[in-house]
């Protein structure tokens, strides 16, 4: 019989959630802490995803966790003793119409008391100030110390992290079930081993919602695929993310490009994945669809190279707000999923702010809105 490893924390999922949660739970906290990953850390969503660090575009009941992920990313190299390729150049949102530019300062007006200032620009101030914008870009609004990370290397990092601070990282490592031993959680993974917490967080993205309703509280959630591409290298040119505002899904990108010159893009229609599978596939004509807006919003992108593209498997709600915080009905049961394509930029304040509230019982950050009793 295989003995039973016991910890103050168990983590269900090692991606970015998962892994800045444990660090956090050792770096601020000293608890101990146990993360299970049943393929490779940061594999999933975490590690597929684009990379924006932005706060602006957010539901405003975000900003708060947001402005917190900031702060943290502000000192990501220090924190971790690795370069994850932060570049705090700006991120920047440009409309087609009026209407949308209206939004666009609306938004500005509302997120400058929570934190965010931001700063709006005309057609002519945009061409003035980048000039590679279309004529059909109407008005942008920038956001100057938001940016972009690499998305590849985060999660990894993390986790690495959080094993050098006392951490236990298990990466092959898959939970075939969690049961209750009086006010503990044992997971039993699938190769026999036993793992006991007084309290369990589940992170575990689009795979969180049989967790939680095998604990008596389901989640509408789907399984969507981002579609990524990567260009060839152009001369370096501009430093912030960039993103079009529009409410029509097949206008939808946004790019960046990265030091070494090639535009990283996604965004609009999403593509299949199949959670159970563990398979997401990228659809043809959603990556002809996003060349043609390339070019229809830059120019000089007429003539551009792809070299790749990739998909992975993200979790979404029914009412596009992630799960975070505990359980409504389980003490000692905890959540972080279901952050609808968003979560890459808040995860290191996610992380936070869930260690703080494992180790303490309360967080300074709000986080009410995103509670799972709103699915009861």
């Amino acid at each position: 019989m295989i003995g039973v490893q016991r910890s103050d924390v168990l983590i269900i999922g090692g991606g970015l959630m998962g892994t800045t949660a444990a660090f956090f739970l050792r770096q601020q906290h000293g608890l101990s802490v146990t993360l299970l990953e049943r393929e490779l850390i940061g594999r999933q969503a975490s590690g597929t995803n684009f990379g924006n660090v932005r706060r602006q575009g957010r539901d405003l009941a975000q900003m708060p966790l947001a402005n917190r992920a900031r702060a943290v990313w502000g000192r990501v190299k220090e924190l971790l003793g690795e370069d994850l390729e932060f570049k705090p150049y700006g991120h920047l949102r440009v409309c087609y119409t009026d209407g949308q530019a209206a939004i666009l300062e609306q938004h500005a007006r509302d997120a400058r008391p929570l934190g965010l200032e931001l700063e709006l620009f005309s057609a002519e101030a945009l061409r003035k100030r980048w000039g590679i914008f279309s004529n059909e870009v109407v008005a942008g609004s920038l956001s100057p110390i938001d940016g972009h990370a690499n998305p590849r290397l985060a999660g990894p990092a993390f986790g690495r992290a959080a094993r050098r601070a006392g951490a236990a990282i298990h990466e092959h490592s898959e939970v075939a079930h969690i049961e209750r031993d009086g006010a503990d959680f044992v997971a039993h993974t699938t190769d026999g081993r036993r793992f006991r917490a007084a309290q369990l967080l589940v992170t575990s993205g689009a795979w969180s919602g049989q967790f939680a309703a095998s604990f008596g509280e389901p989640v509408p959630l789907e399984a969507r695929g981002p579609q990524m591409g990567v260009t060839e290298p152009l001369p370096y040119a501009i430093g912030p993310s960039i993103g079009v505002s529009t409410p029509i899904e097949t206008e939808g990108l946004y790019w960046r490009q990265i030091e070494r010159g090639n535009i990283v893009f996604g965004g609009g229609l999403k593509g299949p994945a199949l959670a159970d599978q563990i398979r997401a596939y990228v659809k043809p004509d959603n990556v002809l669809r996003q060349l043609r807006e390339m070019r229809r919003f830059v120019p000089a992108f007429e003539q551009v190279q792809l070299l790749r593209v990739w998909s992975g498997i993200e979790g979404y709600t029914a009412d596009w707000a992630p799960v975070l915080g505990p359980s409504a009905r389980i003490p000692g049961l905890h959540y972080a999923f279901g952050f609808n394509g968003e979560g890459f930029a808040i995860s290191p304040g996610v992380g936070e702010v869930m260690a703080e509230l494992l180790a303490t019982g309360q967080t300074s950050t709000p986080i009410a809105p995103f509670a799972i009793a709103r699915f009861a």
